[in-house]
C-alpha cells in the first residue's frame, strides 16, 4: 500500500494493551509457526469489502457489524457460531426493508479473541493479579499461573478462527441464508404479544416476498436469494498475531492483515470461493497516533476501522485520517462512535465537522455498548437496552441535523439466550442477569434484543430514506 512502511515497523513505536511475554524464545518459535501457516484473508478480497463500505459512506449501502466482545476456547461450538449467524442475517433483512439499500454484514467473529482492559490488574479478595486480556493471550481463571500471557494461546485462536471461517463459509452458501428461510425465523419473533409493534414491518416483508415468488423471483432461479456475503472482523490488539498472518498478496503485491475472512459465491460458476476480506479495527485505547497500533494498520489493505470516544480530539481525527487513509480512498476507513447515551451530540459533532472541513471519505457507524456499561445492584457488569436505543436514536438525529450519512451500526451481541443486557422486549432485570451470564468479558445483547434493536434501527432508517426522498422531491 505504502513503500515507507514495515510490518515489523510498529515494535519501535510506543505500545500499550498488550502483553509482555517472559520467554522471548517462546513467543519467536509461535511467530515463527505463524508465520509458516496459511493466511486467512487475501487482498482481493479484502478490496471488495472496501468497495461495499464506499457504498456504505454514500449512502448507498448500511453497514451492520456484531458478534462478541471477545471470543471463548470453552464457549466454541458449532451451534454457537450457527445461532449468530443466524440472527445476524435476521437483522440484516430487517434493516435492508427499512434502509431499501443492501447491508454489508461483518462478523465480530474468527478473530476477535484479544481485550483491551480498563486497569493492568484485578483485586478479588484481597488478591491482585494481572488482568484477562482474552483468550489468545491468558485464560481467564483467576490463578497466577492462568493468568502468565502464553504465546501459544495464538496456535489455539488460529485453529479455532480457520474452523469458524470453514461454518460460515458453508452457512453462507449452503442454504443456510436462503431468504424465505430467515424471514420465516423473523416472523417466529414477531408472534409473540410482546413483538406486537414489529409484526407489521415483518407482514410487509411477507407481502413482498409473496409477490417475489408470485413474479417467478425464487431461490431456485436467482441464487443470490440462497447465498450472502459475510465479512468477518476484529480489533487488531495482540500485533505479534497481526504481524505473522500479515502477507504480500501474490497477485496485487498489496500487504494484507491475514486473519479475517468473507465468503462469497462466485457469479459465474455458482462455486464457492473461499476468499478473505476483513476489517480490522483500532480501539479506542490503542489509537495513539504515534503508537504500534495506528503504525501497523497504516500499511495493511484492509478496511480499517477506528473507535471515536469522548476523549478524541479534532487534531487527532485529522492526523490520524491522514496517517490511515492518505489517499483518502472511501471504503477504507470506518469511523465508529461510542460515547454513550445522552453524550453524543456533547461529541459527535464536532468530529463529523472535522471530517467535512477535510473532505475526508468515511463510514460513520454507531457503537452504542461500550459507553453504556454500568455495575448492576446485584454486582454484574450490564448495559441497559434502552440506553443502547438511546445512543442509536441520537447518533440518527446528529447525523440528520449535521447533513452527513450515517453508515453503520457496531454491536456486541449473541445468537444464544444470555442475560447480559437488561432490557428489551422480554424485560430482563437485575435480578435475571444471574441466570444465563456467560460472556467472558463485557455484556452482549441476546438475540431476542438483537432482533428487536435491527426492528428499531430500521425504523430510523425509513425515517431516513423518506426524509430523504422528500428532500429531493423539494430539490
Amino acid at each position: 500500500m505504502m513503500t515507507d512502511w514495515d510490518k515489523a515497523a510498529w515494535r519501535n513505536k510506543p505500545r500499550v494493551q498488550m502483553p509482555d511475554y517472559t520467554d522471548p524464545a517462546a513467543l519467536a518459535a509461535v511467530e515463527q509457526q505463524l508465520g509458516k501457516y496459511p493466511p486467512l484473508v487475501f487482498a482481493g478480497e479484502a478490496m471488495r469489502l472496501r468497495s461495499e463500505l464506499a457504498k456504505a459512506a454514500r449512502g448507498e449501502a448500511f453497514l451492520l457489524q456484531g458478534g462478541d466482545c471477545a471470543e471463548s476456547f470453552a464457549e466454541f461450538s458449532g451451534d454457537n457460531i450457527r445461532d449468530t449467524f443466524k440472527v445476524m442475517l435476521q437483522m440484516a433483512m430487517v434493516l435492508t426493508y427499512g434502509a431499501k439499500v443492501p447491508v454489508v454484514k461483518v462478523g465480530r467473529m474468527a478473530g476477535q479473541f484479544a481485550k483491551p482492559r480498563s486497569a493492568p490488574t484485578e483485586t478479588v479478595d484481597g488478591v491482585e493479579l494481572p488482568s484477562y486480556r482474552g483468550d489468545i493471550i491468558n485464560d481467564l481463571a483467576f490463578t497466577p499461573e492462568a493468568r502468565i500471557p502464553d504465546p501459544t494461546r495464538m496456535l489455539k485462536a488460529y485453529t479455532q478462527a480457520a474452523a469458524t471461517l470453514n461454518l460460515l463459509r458453508a452457512f453462507s452458501t449452503g442454504g443456510l441464508a436462503d431468504v424465505h428461510q430467515v424471514h420465516q425465523w423473523t416472523l417466529g419473533f414477531t408472534q409473540g404479544d410482546e413483538a406486537e409493534k414489529y409484526r407489521d414491518m415483518a407482514s410487509r416483508l411477507s407481502d413482498t416476498l409473496d409477490f417475489m415468488r408470485a413474479a417467478g423471483i425464487t431461490a431456485d432461479k436467482l441464487h443470490s436469494l440462497q447465498t450472502v456475503d459475510f465479512y468477518t472482523s476484529h480489533e487488531g490488539l495482540l500485533l505479534e498475531y497481526e504481524e505473522a498472518l500479515t502477507r504480500v498478496d501474490a497477485t496485487t503485491g498489496k500487504t494484507v492483515a491475514g486473519s479475517g475472512h468473507m465468503t462469497r459465491v462466485d457469479a459465474t460458476t455458482g462455486k464457492t470461493v473461499a476468499g478473505s476480506g476483513h476489517m480490522i479495527w483500532i480501539g479506542d485505547r490503542t489509537r495513539q497516533p504515534d503508537g504500534a497500533h495506528v503504525e501497523f494498520c497504516r500499511g495493511v489493505v484492509n478496511p480499517i476501522g477506528l473507535k471515536c470516544g469522548p476523549t478524541t480530539t479534532a487534531e487527532d481525527l485529522k492526523v490520524l485520517m491522514g496517517k490511515l487513509n492518505p489517499d483518502n480512498d472511501p471504503g477504507r476507513l470506518t469511523l465508529i462512535a461510542r460515547f454513550g447515551a445522552g453524550k453524543v451530540a456533547d461529541h459527535l459533532p464536532r468530529l463529523i465537522e472535522t471530517v467535512q472541513s477535510e473532505g475526508a471519505n468515511v463510514v460513520w457507524s454507531c457503537d452504542p455498548m461500550h459507553g453504556n456499561t454500568v455495575k448492576s445492584a446485584s454486582g454484574y457488569k450490564t448495559r441497559p437496552f434502552d440506553s443502547v436505543l438511546r445512543e442509536v436514536q441520537e447518533f440518527f438525529a446528529v447525523h440528520k441535523a449535521q447533513g452527513s450519512i450515517p453508515g453503520g451500526v457496531h454491536f456486541e451481541m449473541t445468537g444464544q439466550d444470555v442475560t447480559e443486557c437488561t432490557g428489551g422486549m422480554r424485560a430482563v432485570t437485575d435480578e435475571d442477569l444471574s441466570d444465563r451470564y456467560h460472556t467472558a468479558c463485557d455484556p452482549r445483547l441476546n438475540a431476542s434484543q438483537s432482533l428487536e434493536l435491527a426492528f428499531l434501527v430500521a425504523e430510523e432508517l425509513s425515517a431516513l430514506r423518506k426524509t430523504r426522498a422528500a428532500q429531493g422531491e423539494a430539490g
